[in-house]
């Protein structure tokens, strides 16, 4: 029997599925991995566990520490899981800009929350800017580990094992990996080891259509959580993209609502808008070819929004 010693060990190895409904005929193949099936709900259980073993390894972290960090939600209820099952204190600095049903699973998990306001519950870079503010004076506390996911290369390589699953999974025949933009983490991530196996896979970057910033446009307000911050990220590494897709916010939440309609999964606004893109990659691919992108989170960290709330 394979019995795991901790919660920590049930990270990683999550389902890959081909989308059968939104897809039109006549396209590529487009396969979703289900990051859900992570113990939080959310791929971000890869880059927590990552970010946290690396500073205790080299010392940064020590027992007895508090970890702070900025986050939407998703990180931070990754964090707070780690910080469960290794037995450390955690403060978060968080907005209402974020769903309602993140900042309770946060706080479910004991983090202590310390709220930001924000422009009309819109994600913009000011909200993203004063986050990291507040977060940066709490570090400065004795005994305190700030994570800063933002610039913290550990996060990297969390991501190297859903690469891993990936071309295992698909055998590896895939010919694009789709992702949206949030830290940029993740998309370097698996980018970095899919092209170590296959330098010709492409790679496609997702950001929302009314914060274009890494295709040269201006930053503004959405409301596709976890991407977008406004800016370009420190971990954003442009080398490794060969193209970048915008997708309206309206479109992340259709697509969202229609997937769960069509294809009976339950996501997030940032896999919405993958799928979105991914559809877009394989309109403009031959149909034998293989398109992966990532079913980011849970639809259920997004039921008191108007995603899905009646």
């Amino acid at each position: 029997m394979n019995i795991g010693s901790s919660i920590l060990q049930a990270i990683g190895n999550t389902s890959l599925v081909r989308l059968t409904h939104v897809v039109p005929d006549g396209c590529a193949k487009v396969f979703v991995k289900l990051e859900w099936e992570n113990p939080t709900g959310s791929m971000k259980d890869r880059s927590a566990l990552a970010m946290i073993s690396s500073a205790e390894e080299d010392g940064r972290l020590k027992p007895g520490d508090t970890i702070v960090e900025y986050t939407g939600g998703s990180t931070g209820i990754s964090l707070a899981l780690i910080c469960v099952a290794k037995g450390y204190r955690l403060q978060i600095i968080t907005s209402d800009a974020f769903s309602q049903d993140k900042l309770n699973q946060m706080s479910a998990f004991g983090a202590e929350l310390f709220m930001v306001p924000s422009e009309g519950g819109l994600t913009t870079r000011k909200l993203i800017l004063d986050m990291i503010t507040a977060a940066r004076k709490f570090s400065q506390k004795p005994n305190t580990y700030w994570t800063d996911q933002l610039n913290n290369l550990d996060s990297i390589a969390g991501y190297y094992p859903l690469a891993e699953e990936i071309w295992s999974q698909t055998g590896g025949k895939i010919d694009a990996f789709v992702h949206s933009v949030g830290t940029g983490a993740s998309l370097r991530g698996v980018a970095t080891a899919l092209k170590s196996y296959n330098p010709g896979v492409k790679i496609i970057a997702v950001e929302p259509a009314e914060s274009a910033v890494l295709s040269g446009g201006e930053p503004g307000p959405h409301k596709i959580e976890g991407i977008g911050i406004g800016y370009t990220p420190p971990l954003w590494e442009p080398s490794l993209v060969d193209e970048i897709i915008a997708v309206s916010t309206d479109d992340a939440k259709a697509m969202a609502r229609r997937l769960a309609r069509d294809e009976g999964l339950f996501a997030g606004t940032s896999s919405g808008a993958n799928v979105v893109a991914a559809i877009k990659a394989a309109e403009q691919l031959r149909p034998d070819a293989s398109i992966v992108t990532l079913m980011v989170d849970s639809g259920l960290k997004y039921l008191s929004t108007d995603v899905y709330k009646r």
